[in-house]
C-alpha cells in the first residue's frame, strides 16, 4: 500500500517518537515527575537492633542470647569455716579496741572513792568520752545519782565490766551490751553489787574510739539514732 505521508511528515513523526522515548526515559530515571526534589527516606532499624534496644543494653532477650562461655561459680565457704568477723566493716583489732573502750568506761562508772572529789570520779569517764558527751556527763541523772548514793554511804567501790554482745553497728559506731559490777566496801561490810546490763555506744573519731552514749540496756541506743 503506498505511503500517504510525505517525506517531511514522516521525519516529523520520527522525531516526535524519539522525543517521546527520551521523555519517558527521564521520567522513569528520576522516579516520576517531581520525585527528584524529595529527600531520600532514612532506612528503618533492623528488626534485631530494634528488639535489643527494647530489652536494654546487656540484657539477653531470650535463652538464645545467653553466653556460651563456661560459667565460673563463686567460691563458697563451709559453714563451720566461716570467719564471721569479715561480715563487719571493721578489722578485728578495731572491734577489740572499741570493746575495750566501752568496758573501761563501765568500769570507771562503777569505781568510786568517796574520799576523792566528784571531779576525779567524772574525769575518769570524761577521758573516754566524746567532747559532746563529756560536757553533760556530770549532769546525767544516772551517773550523778550513783555518785551521790555511794559518797553518802562513804563507800569505796571497784568497777568491773564484761562485754556480752554487739547490739548494732554503723560505719563508724558500735553499740555494745555489757554487764557492769561494783564491788563495794563500806565501814560495815563488803559486798558485790550487780549494776545490771548497759548499752554503751562508741564512735570512731580520728582513729580513736570514744563513748557517745551510756544507758541501761533496756533503754539504750539500738542504732545510729
Amino acid at each position: 500500500m503506498p505511503n500517504s505521508l510525505s517525506e517531511r511528515a514522516q521525519r516529523l513523526v520520527f522525531i516526535g517518537l524519539i522525543v517521546a522515548l527520551v521523555a519517558f526515559g527521564l521520567y522513569f530515571t528520576l522516579g516520576g515527575f517531581g520525585g527528584g526534589d524529595d529527600a531520600p527516606e532514612e532506612p528503618s532499624a533492623a528488626p534485631e537492633e530494634a528488639r535489643s534496644g527494647d530489652n536494654g543494653a546487656g540484657e539477653p532477650s531470650s535463652l538464645d542470647d545467653l553466653s556460651t562461655v563456661e560459667p565460673s561459680p563463686i567460691t563458697t565457704t563451709d559453714e563451720d569455716d566461716v570467719d564471721v568477723l569479715t561480715w563487719f566493716p571493721f578489722e578485728e583489732a578495731e572491734l577489740r579496741e572499741a570493746g575495750a573502750t566501752a568496758r573501761a568506761f563501765a568500769e570507771a562508772y562503777g569505781t568510786i572513792d568517796y574520799s576523792q572529789s566528784p571531779e576525779a570520779y567524772f574525769g575518769a569517764m570524761e577521758e573516754l568520752a566524746t567532747d559532746e558527751y563529756a560536757e553533760i556527763l556530770a549532769d546525767t541523772s544516772r551517773v550523778g545519782a550513783f555518785w551521790e548514793e555511794m559518797s553518802e554511804a562513804e563507800a569505796v567501790a571497784e568497777g568491773h565490766a564484761e562485754v556480752d554482745r554487739v547490739r548494732t553497728f554503723g560505719e563508724d559506731s558500735i553499740t555494745f551490751v555489757l554487764t557492769a559490777q561494783s564491788i563495794t566496801e563500806t565501814g560495815d561490810a563488803q559486798f558485790d553489787e550487780n549494776l545490771g546490763e548497759f548499752a554503751v555506744t562508741v564512735v570512731r573519731e580520728g582513729g580513736t574510739w570514744l563513748v557517745f552514749d551510756f544507758q541501761p540496756a533496756d533503754v539504750g541506743q539500738f542504732g545510729e539514732e
